[in-house]
């Protein structure tokens, strides 16, 4: 019998993720293909990851299928109050919730019936705002996407301490939130979507204040 995703300590397997930073991402136009690309390449131990990818009702559940067939660590919907565990990547619910984080005392997700944010709901910012509020604070990566939906938790999510990443225009399909994060000056590092998994799972290893790393154009 799988784990409850409720509980964290459950049979062998996944346990609650005790170390190092989490990771949060955000995407919307071209972002389907983007993650797939980027989440292939965690491994099945990988941190806690928590995604918002702008998506319709009814397309939520094939995507994580898909995602679970190319990628080692084990995709789930996510569900309100579940607590975070250590080989896990939640995929926000489309509909009518954005996805959030809150340590209380342990992380856990918390899904908010809030107005729409950028005209989306789910949508990037409310999950980066509510990580900037984490200790430590996390990795974070904003992908290719439409509008600017991200970029404000983004930056908040770099004066937190945390470590921010957006993706380059070369490889975006659509470079209006990851190029409106740059001009807010909340990235550390503008990858290209080949590097950004490489640097996720390193930056997320490492505890305390984050590492500056010369920043790529």
């Amino acid at each position: 019998m799988p784990p409850d995703p409720r509980n964290p300590s459950g049979p062998a397997g996944n346990g609650r993720y005790s170390g190092g930073r989490v990771i949060v991402i955000g995407a919307s136009t071209g972002g389907v293909e983007a993650l797939y690309t980027l989440l292939s390449e965690f491994p099945e131990d990988c941190p806690p990851t928590f995604v918002v990818q702008h998506m319709r009702p009814g397309f939520v559940e094939g995507f994580v299928a898909g995602l679970n067939r190319v990628c080692a660590a084990e995709v789930v919907q996510a569900q309100d109050r579940q607590v975070m565990r250590s080989g896990q990547i939640y995929i926000a619910p489309a509909g009518n919730m954005h996805l959030c984080l809150a340590a209380t005392p342990v992380v856990s997700i918390r899904l908010t019936e809030a107005p729409p944010v950028h005209g989306h709901r789910p949508a990037v910012d409310p999950l980066f705002l509510s990580a900037a509020q984490l200790r430590p604070a996390p990795v974070a990566a904003l992908l290719t996407g439409m509008g600017r939906d991200g970029a404000e938790g983004l930056l908040q999510i770099r004066r937190a301490g945390g470590h921010t990443i957006a993706q380059d225009r070369a490889s975006s399909v659509v470079y209006g939130m990851p190029g409106a994060a740059r001009d807010l000056g909340a990235a550390h590092q503008i990858l290209p979507l080949s590097a950004i998994a490489a640097a996720l799972l390193r930056l997320a290893a490492q505890a305390g204040p984050h590492i500056s790393e010369r920043r790529i154009s």
